[in-house]
């Protein structure tokens, strides 16, 4: 018997003054039984930092040609591919190829900068290819706040994100991969 995703639900409030863009968007976010709480979490994040109201979740991690976000105009046209974690390089290239803008927010403390340095000459000439790194202690803190139902908050400001859940609020500064800074 194949088992089933979970269902989380999410209320989120962004405010990013970096981008002027201010909304309230309530999510469905179907957790994969291989997915852990810590990825997840990295997906409402990659939501947060790249919200419009065209923004969609994927299928899910086991589907290849879908992203784990990704935006599209009124005609189908991707505008933005976005995948967490560390996918493979020629997902990546395949995506470059088909999306206006590909963003990765890779999570996994050390083996980010190993997985880069193993594709970084053929991925580095990928124009449209942005990379960001979040730090080990700052996706275990951003898996701490998964629970079923969540009320969170982003504010990004000056590349500098403050997400918060309840009480806690996390201070959170993503390193520039690729691109380097």
């Amino acid at each position: 018997m194949a088992l089933k995703s979970t269902i989380f639900r999410a209320s989120l409030a962004v405010s990013d003054l970096d981008r002027g863009y201010f909304a309230e968007h309530n999510l469905t976010l179907a957790r994969h039984p291989s997915e852990t709480d810590e990825r997840m979490m990295i997906r409402v994040l990659a939501f947060a930092l790249n919200a419009d109201e065209r923004l969609d979740f994927g299928r899910g991690i086991s589907t290849d040609d879908e992203p784990a976000l990704w935006c599209k105009d009124d005609t189908g046209r991707i505008l933005k591919w976005i995948e967490v974690g560390l996918p493979d390089e020629r997902l990546l290239r395949r995506a470059a190829g088909r999306a206006d803008e590909v963003v990765v927010l890779a999570y996994g403390g050390r083996v980010v900068d190993i997985w880069w340095q193993k594709d970084a000459a053929t991925l580095g000439k990928l124009s449209n290819l942005r990379v960001f790194a979040i730090a080990q202690e700052d996706s275990k803190a951003l898996a701490a706040l998964a629970e079923r139902s969540m009320n969170l908050t982003c504010t990004i400001q000056d590349g500098q994100i403050w997400f918060s859940a309840g009480e806690t609020t996390l201070s959170l500064t993503p390193r520039a991969v690729h691109p380097a800074p």
